[in-house]
This record gives structure tokens, sequence and C-alpha cells, in this order.
């Protein structure tokens, strides 16, 4: 399998994934397009966020901020969470379990 050869997937305006999907995890390949807006939400996933190119304005729990190349975020389960992409981005998050709608 080889990362260019995943389907890609507008998950919400400006949010393009592709997926890889284990029996317990997923794995997002995120291309974000500038200003792009993940609006707040939550869920009972785990998530580890990782900004590969680019910067990310994240607000987790309230709290903001602006995260950049080599950045890695630890997301707990159910607790809110926010993002908008001040340039164009690459991310990506892992998900445990599984991101059923994501598939």
């Amino acid at each position: 399998m080889y990362l260019n050869n995943l389907d890609s997937k507008e998950i919400m305006p400006g949010l393009h994934g592709q997926m890889v999907h284990g029996n317990q995890i997923s794995w997002a390949f995120w291309t974000v397009e500038q200003g792009a807006v993940v609006p707040e939400h939550q869920h009972h996933h785990e998530q580890i966020m990782h900004v590969v190119e680019g910067e990310f304005e994240f607000t987790l729990n309230g709290e903001t901020r602006v995260y950049s190349d080599g950045a890695i975020v630890l997301i707990p389960s159910n607790i809110p969470h926010a993002g908008k992409a001040l340039t164009a981005c690459r991310l990506m998050d892992v998900f445990s379990p599984v991101r059923e709608e994501y598939k």
C-alpha cells in the first residue's frame, strides 16, 4: 500500500483525507486548504494530531494555540476541539478506536 494510491475524500469543505484503517486505529493523512475550518466537536476517540507542514490554529478544551511543522497534539477522548488552517497544511491524525464514519 502506498499513500499516493489511496483515494482522497473531502470530509468537510477544504479538508481532504486519505485514510488507513486497522482493527483498532485509523490513520488519516490530511491536505487542508488555507482558511478551512474544523468546527468545534468532540468524540469518544483518542486522537493524536501531527502537523507535517503549515500553520494550524487549534483550540483544545478552550485553549487556542498555533501549531506548525513538527508539532504533535494529544487530544483525549470527549474533549472539545476545533481548528483553522492559517496556511495550506498537511496534517496526520491517529484515532483509536477506528473512525467508522471515515471508512
